[in-house]
C-alpha cells in the first residue's frame, strides 16, 4: 500500500489552505489599515472637542458640560486602545504572511495580547530578594 496517494491529498489540502489564509490575511490587512486611519484621524476630533468641551465648561462653571468633556475624552482613549489593537494585529497578519513566502506556514497565528518587554507595557520589573534573618536573644 503506498502512501503517495495520501501525502499528494495532503499537500493538496495544505496549499490550498495556505492560499485561502493568504488572501483572508491580505483582506484583513486592508481592512484593518482602512480603520485605523479612521481611528486615528476620529480619535484627534473627539479628544480635541473633548478638551475644549472641558475647558468651556470650566470657565463658565458648567457642571454637566464638563463630564460630557471627560466622556469625550474617555471616548478618546477607548479609541486610541482600538487603534493600538488593530496595530499588534497588523503586526501578527504581515508575520503570518511572511511565513507565507518563507514556505514555512502552516496554519495562521493565534491572535493574542502580548507586550515584548515589561519596560514597553509601562511595568517596572524588579528583583526582590529575601534574605533570612537570624534573631538571638
Amino acid at each position: 500500500m503506498s502512501l503517495q496517494p495520501f501525502m499528494n491529498q495532503v499537500k493538496e489540502i495544505m496549499d490550498e489552505n495556505t492560499l485561502d489564509d493568504l488572501k483572508s490575511l491580505l483582506n484583513r490587512r486592508h481592512y484593518l489599515n482602512r480603520c485605523n486611519v479612521a481611528l486615528i484621524y476620529l480619535f484627534h476630533f473627539v479628544q480635541s472637542t473633548g478638551i475644549l468641551t472641558t475647558t468651556i465648561a470650566t470657565g463658565y462653571n458648567y457642571t454637566y458640560l464638563i463630564w460630557v468633556g471627560v466622556g469625550l475624552n474617555i471616548l478618546a482613549s477607548l479609541l486610541n486602545v482600538y487603534e493600538k489593537t488593530n496595530a499588534n494585529l497588523l503586526k501578527t497578519y504581515l508575520k503570518d504572511i511572511d511565513e507565507i513566502k518563507k514556505g514555512k506556514f502552516t496554519d495562521e497565528g493565534a491572535v493574542e495580547k502580548h507586550e515584548d518587554s515589561p519596560a514597553k507595557a509601562g511595568i517596572e520589573s524588579t528583583n526582590i530578594t529575601i534574605k533570612p534573618t537570624i534573631v538571638t536573644s
